[in-house]
Order: C-alpha cells, then sequence, then structure tokens
C-alpha cells in the first residue's frame, strides 16, 4: 500500500503548492469572467445531469488541474452567472468585490463561530456587526441582539421559535398559538409553523389590499376573531419585499395591533433589509424599530455572497428560547462569549466578516447606493413597460420587481398563461436572458427582479424586445 500523502492539506508546508493551486483557479475564474457574454447559456436538465453522473468519484484526477478543467466542462461553462446585466430572475445578486477577498480568507483558516475558542476576535466582530445593524433598525441600545444564520428561511425559523417560546412562557398551551402573516408572505413562515410542531393551520394567511400589501383592517377582524375562538396569536410577520411583488406591509399599523394583542412583531425583511444602508429609501422601512425582530438577508439586497443572513432581536433576554449548553461545547457556567449559546447551527462559517470587509472598503452609503440604483432601475422599467400595448404590468413595486407578461387581446387566460410560459422557456433556451415566472390570482406572469446596479434601462428594455418578438412569432405561426 502507497504511503498516504499530506500535500494538499492548507499548511505552511504546502504553501508553495497552495499558491500555485489559487494561481491556476484565479487564471481559471478570470479567462471565465472575460469570455461569459450572457447570463446562460440554456442547458436543459437531462444534458447538464449526464456528465456528471459519468464522473467516476473513486478514481482521482491526480492535480489541481486536470480537476479545475473538469469543473470548467460540468460546471461553469453552463452555469448562471449572476453578474451579468439580462440575469433579471431571482434574488440573487451580483458580488462586492471587498465579500470575495474575506471568502479567501474564510475558507482557508475555516474559523467556526460557534464557540469563542474556535473564533476569538471573530466572535466580537459578529457581534459588533448584529449591533451596528440592529442600531439601523432603531432597536434600543444595551437590549438588542442577533445571530447571523445560513439565510431568510432559518432566520424566519429562529424568529417564530423566540415568539413561541415567549407565548409558553405565559403558559399558553402550542395548538393555541397562531401565526399570521400575508397571503403573500414567504413560504417559509408556514413552513416554520410546521416544523416547530404547530401543524399547518397554526399559519393564517391575511388578505391583501389592492396594492399587495397586508390588509391590516382584515388583521385587526382575524385577530379579534382568533382571540374570540380560545385561541392566542402569538405572532404576525409582515413582509418588508415581498418575493412577488417588492411591497412593504404598514408596518406602523401591524405594530399598533401587535400591542393591542400582545403579539410577537416579526419583520421578513430579507428583501428590503438593504433600505437599512440607503442613502435615499430608507424611509420605506419606517416602523421597523418597533419589531420584535427582522430578518435581513445580506446575501440579497447588501450584495454579499452566499450564504449571508441575521435574525436581529430587540431584546436579548428572547434570545434563551434557542439556548442549549453542552459540557463538552459551550457549558452554562463557561466564562466565554460563546456564539452557539444563541444559534440554531453548531459549527458555522464566519459570514460577518464579508459585510465587516465590505463595509470598511465601501461603507454603508457605498453599499446602499447599490440597491438604490436598483430600486430606480426597476422603477423607470416598470413604467416604460406601461406605455406599452401589448404588455401588461402589475402595480409598481416599491423596491426593485417588476411582475408583467405578453398580452393580446384575442387569447383567453389559459393560452396567455402557456404563452408566456414558452417566452420564458425559450429566453433560457437562448442564453439571452433569465426571467422569472409567477403567478397573479392565477394568472401566469413573468418578473423581472433587479439587484444589479450595472444593469441599464436599455438593457432591460431589450429583454422585453425579445418577450414581445417571441409573443409576436407564436402568434403568427397560431394563424
Amino acid at each position: 500500500m502507497t504511503a498516504p500523502s499530506f500535500d494538499q492539506l492548507f499548511h505552511p508546508d504546502n504553501a508553495g503548492r497552495y499558491t500555485t493551486a489559487m494561481t491556476d483557479g484565479l487564471r481559471l475564474l478570470l479567462e471565465q469572467l472575460a469570455r461569459i457574454d450572457r447570463p446562460v447559456t440554456g442547458l436543459s436538465p437531462e444534458v447538464a445531469a449526464k456528465p456528471v453522473l459519468d464522473v467516476d468519484l473513486d478514481r482521482p484526477l491526480g492535480d489541481t488541474s486536470a480537476a479545475l478543467a473538469e469543473i470548467r466542462e460540468l460546471w461553469l461553462d453552463d452555469t448562471v452567472y449572476f453578474h451579468d446585466t439580462k440575469y433579471a430572475a431571482h434574488l440573487n445578486c451580483p458580488v462586492v468585490i471587498p465579500a470575495l477577498v474575506a471568502e479567501l480568507f474564510m475558507a482557508a483558516i475555516n474559523t467556526s463561530m460557534d464557540t469563542f475558542d474556535q473564533s476569538v476576535g471573530g466572535t466580537f466582530m459578529e457581534r459588533h456587526l448584529i449591533d451596528w445593524t440592529a442600531a439601523r433598525a432603531g432597536y434600543p441600545e444595551g437590549l438588542r441582539d442577533g445571530i447571523f444564520t445560513s439565510g431568510g428561511s432559518q432566520s424566519n425559523l429562529q424568529a417564530l421559535l423566540l415568539a413561541r417560546g415567549e407565548a409558553q412562557l405565559r403558559g399558553v398551551p402550542l395548538e393555541k398559538l397562531r401565526f399570521f402573516t400575508s397571503a403573500d408572505c414567504h413560504f417559509s413562515i408556514a413552513k416554520s409553523a410546521r416544523l416547530l410542531g404547530m401543524g399547518d393551520a397554526a399559519a393564517v394567511a391575511v388578505p391583501t389590499d389592492g396594492s399587495r400589501r397586508m390588509d391590516v383592517d382584515e388583521l385587526e377582524r382575524m385577530l379579534a376573531d382568533c382571540v374570540a375562538d380560545g385561541l392566542v396569536p402569538a405572532a404576525v410577520v409582515a413582509t418588508a419585499g415581498t418575493t412577488d411583488f417588492g411591497v412593504i406591509d404598514p408596518l406602523d399599523r401591524i405594530a399598533n395591533a401587535c400591542s393591542r394583542y400582545g403579539a410577537w412583531f416579526h419583520i421578513d425583511a430579507a428583501y428590503g433589509g438593504g433600505l437599512l444602508a440607503s442613502p435615499r429609501y430608507r424611509h420605506l422601512l419606517d416602523g421597523i424599530e418597533r419589531s420584535d425582530s427582522v430578518t435581513i438577508d445580506f446575501h440579497k439586497s447588501w450584495y454579499q455572497p452566499v450564504s449571508s443572513s441575521a435574525l436581529i432581536v430587540r431584546d436579548l433576554a428572547s434570545m434563551q428560547h434557542a439556548s442549549w449548553y453542552a459540557d463538552y461545547l459551550n457549558p452554562k457556567e463557561s466564562e466565554n462569549p460563546n456564539q452557539v449559546d444563541k444559534s440554531l447551527q453548531t459549527t458555522r462559517r464566519f459570514d460577518a466578516v464579508k459585510l465587516w470587509m465590505t463595509l470598511r472598503v465601501m461603507g454603508p452609503d457605498g453599499l446602499g447606493a447599490c440597491f438604490d440604483a436598483a430600486i430606480d432601475l426597476a422603477r423607470e422599467v416598470h413604467d416604460r413597460l406601461a406605455l406599452m400595448p401589448d404588455i401588461e404590468t402589475i402595480a409598481r413595486s416599491q423596491l426593485s420587481t417588476v411582475v408583467f407578461r405578453y398580452t393580446n387581446a384575442a387569447l383567453d387566460e389559459e393560452t396567455l398563461g402557456e404563452l408566456n410560459r414558452r417566452i420564458r422557456s425559450e429566453l433560457w433556451s437562448s442564453g439571452r436572458a433569465v426571467v422569472a415566472a409567477t403567478k397573479v390570482d392565477g394568472r401566469q406572469f413573468l418578473k423581472f427582479t433587479l439587484l444589479n446596479p450595472l444593469a441599464t434601462p436599455e438593457e432591460i428594455l431589450d429583454i422585453v424586445e425579445d418577450v414581445r418578438a417571441l409573443g409576436r412569432a407564436v402568434m403568427e405561426v397560431a394563424r
């Protein structure tokens, strides 16, 4: 048997090998960046799967260069490039360079944020960023707290765990608890109720108004009915930036309702949280300071690489509902500031260093200006689409989404839906652009989610012209 070799470990003895491998990798990355001229090549799932499944993982290639060539073929050549200005589909942002520099150190050092003796300065950098973010949300100094998470779904889950815990401290049986949220909220709210053992009936959808915002009059009525039925409103979840429509629920009015009924007030600002750094649109989050907790995804409107999210809370005492102590890791009597004491995760990456590096290079105003530019772009695109006779739009977003579709008065709803699905598929297959799809009151629509501050109205309107041309072409064939 050949003696094992440890020359691939990150170690001073292997610094030369590390330098060569990183240089080769960076060279490949920059080559890809220079040659990519569209957001995607449009590969189908069947074509993408076969070469991957053909790889024998028990037979190593033996060197980094060969492995890089393989991942270029299997992944890089056909992956989705979010930095391309004609990627306009989901909440995937182009990422800023300072955060990429931080990723280099994160990966190599491999810090784990669960305990102080695995992170040292990282513990305090994360805590300082949480406090800074909570201060931007208007939470009171000395009480506020929070934790970095893997994403908005985990942040929402933990927020509702805290809400459930606070209600149970008052002796409310689990089966009597209810969460109220907008009918247009993120699916993670209903999923969290299930994961928390409360069942699907515990997540109550509140209708939206004509602007697609939570209807607070309906919320008030439903809260009153909840109490009358002997149930307890444990939490109300407002959304600051719905996934489909980019709207922000009436935060102040919802806060008033929560105060009257003693409900935990959580805001899912996974999308709209970037407004906390906005030089021009921060006022859209007025009322956030009255909430008990907020979800923020830094990997959306803060231009950070995945993953980077946080849950911030008004009162650090509420974090006790996520606490667990183990003698081998974080004994209760420990004097160390262990982050695992308030996290749903144990091993956890030092994602905070990416935002730290970004703020220290760009500053909050520089970072917030990126999101402001995306909001401005979406507003101009929407207004110009609204003038096109063969394009139907939904009301203008408060953030950076544009919901629209190709339309023709001669087509029924079912045919229009099929036509727009086909247009989206054709755009993907051609590689010219990537757009999303959604349904509005059962009707099929297309959707732009615009986060790239380098995109111009003309580039996005070029996609719309492709949509119109494809629609007309299909209509011609149908005749």
